[in-house]
C-alpha cells in the first residue's frame, strides 16, 4: 500500500494536507507547523511537522492511547509518530491527524474519528494481507 501526504495549507499553527491511498483521495490531514526540517531548519518540540520523506508504516500498541494505532518508522529526530484522531495542532506532537478540512475553518479538521476508522481498517487489512505500507510526505 502506498500512502502519499501532500501538504497544501501552511499557517503559523498547523499544516493541512491531502492523504492519498494507492492514488485515491482518502481524507485530509492536520499536522503541526511545517518548519521545513529537511532544509536544515530547527525542530520545536511538540510543535513541528515531521520532515518530508518516505516512511514505513506498521501498527503497534500506543502507550499513550492504550490501543493499536499506525506508527511511522525511522522518522529522523522523532519517536512515536502515529496516525490518529484529533482536530487541531494542540492534539498532535508531531503526529498526523486525519479528518475533513474546510478552508473557512483554518487550523482545524473535523470528522476525525470516521476518517481514522476507514483509514486504519485499510492499513490493518493491508498488513494482514502481507503488504508493505509506505507513507510519503511531499
Amino acid at each position: 500500500m502506498k500512502i502519499v501526504l501532500q501538504r497544501t495549507v501552511f499557517t503559523e499553527e498547523s499544516t493541512i494536507g491531502q492523504l492519498m491511498v494507492n492514488n485515491r483521495f482518502e481524507c485530509h490531514t492536520l499536522e503541526d507547523r511545517d518548519r521545513f526540517l529537511e532544509d536544515g531548519s530547527d525542530k520545536v518540540y511538540a510543535k513541528t511537522a515531521i520532515p518530508r520523506g518516505v516512511y514505513r508504516v506498521t501498527r503497534t500498541l500506543s502507550n499513550r492511547f492504550k490501543r493499536v494505532l499506525p506508527i511511522l518508522r525511522d522518522v529522523p529526530n522523532f519517536t512515536g509518530v502515529r496516525i490518529h484522531t484529533g482536530n487541531k495542532a494542540e492534539d498532535t506532537e508531531g503526529c498526523i491527524l486525519v479528518g475533513t478540512y474546510k478552508p473557512e475553518t483554518e487550523d482545524w479538521i473535523s470528522n476525525s474519528r470516521d476518517s481514522f476508522k476507514k483509514l486504519d481498517k485499510k492499513i490493518e487489512d493491508a498488513i494482514n494481507d502481507g503488504e508493505a505500507i509506505t507513507l510519503e510526505v511531499i
